[in-house]
């Protein structure tokens, strides 16, 4: 049987490089992008980029109106992305939305009679999101054992985190490794229309780290 994955593909660095492993893995991957009201574009159409130069089985964008609810700097254009580090949990994070993006995976995922699915999510080098969290997926899992048709006949499904213990920096050096043309992705959370980064949000300062880190050459293309 083919070994089939959903595969959550934001169009940033962290989500191509999760879809290049799935696909190193041998996996059949199915990957899925949402346009949930975010600040702006760029990070689908990148998202559009990266699942056909990596050749996935198929490509959806689902919409989800999170900006109808807010609460985040990246749905509510009047909140200000921050420019510098914040403590405690930032104004970026978007409520719910891993869990809502999962939701989806698991529901497509049971179409496809498929039983994994990949996320990108990090917990060291991250900005301190709850629902990046090991915590968070291993509750995700028991839930979708217990909430869907396959999970109660007795599949188990599992939500692969294959970045979730690695350094900004490991992440890219994997990614490379891999093949993975990071000038295509898009991370800046106030990028423009076609994609050129800010340079100063959080997920800006993290994403430079990491190529500093990593001493390899940063194609992110700056305003």
């Amino acid at each position: 049987m083919m070994k089939k994955a959903v595969v959550l593909l934001s169009g940033g660095l962290d989500s191509a490089t999760a879809l290049a492993m799935a696909k190193q893995q041998g996996y059949y991957c199915h990957a899925l992008s949402f346009d949930y009201g975010q600040r702006h574009r760029a990070e689908l159409t990148a998202a559009s980029r990266i699942a056909e130069r990596m050749g996935v089985v198929a490509h959806k964008t689902i919409h989800i109106g999170l900006d109808s609810i807010g609460g985040s700097a990246l749905t509510d254009k009047l909140i200000d992305v921050p420019d510098h580090a914040q403590t405690g949990i930032p104004v970026t994070y978007v409520p719910a939305r891993n869990t809502l993006f999962l939701a989806f995976a698991l529901g497509w995922a049971e179409v496809l009679e498929a039983r994994d699915i990949f996320i990108g999510v990090n917990a060291v080098d991250y900005s301190g999101y709850p629902d990046c969290r090991s915590e968070f997926i291993k509750a995700f899992e028991v839930l979708a054992g217990l909430a869907t048709k396959a999970g109660v006949e007795g599949c188990k499904f599992s939500v692969q985190t294959p970045l979730i213990t690695l350094s900004k920096a490991d992440i890219i050096k994997a990614g490379t490794r891999l093949g993975v043309d990071y000038s295509m992705t898009v991370s800046c959370y106030s990028a423009d229309d076609e994609g050129k980064a800010c340079g100063v949000c959080d997920s800006c300062r993290l994403r430079r780290a990491g190529f500093e880190a990593a001493k390899i050459s940063d194609p992110t293309v700056y305003r």
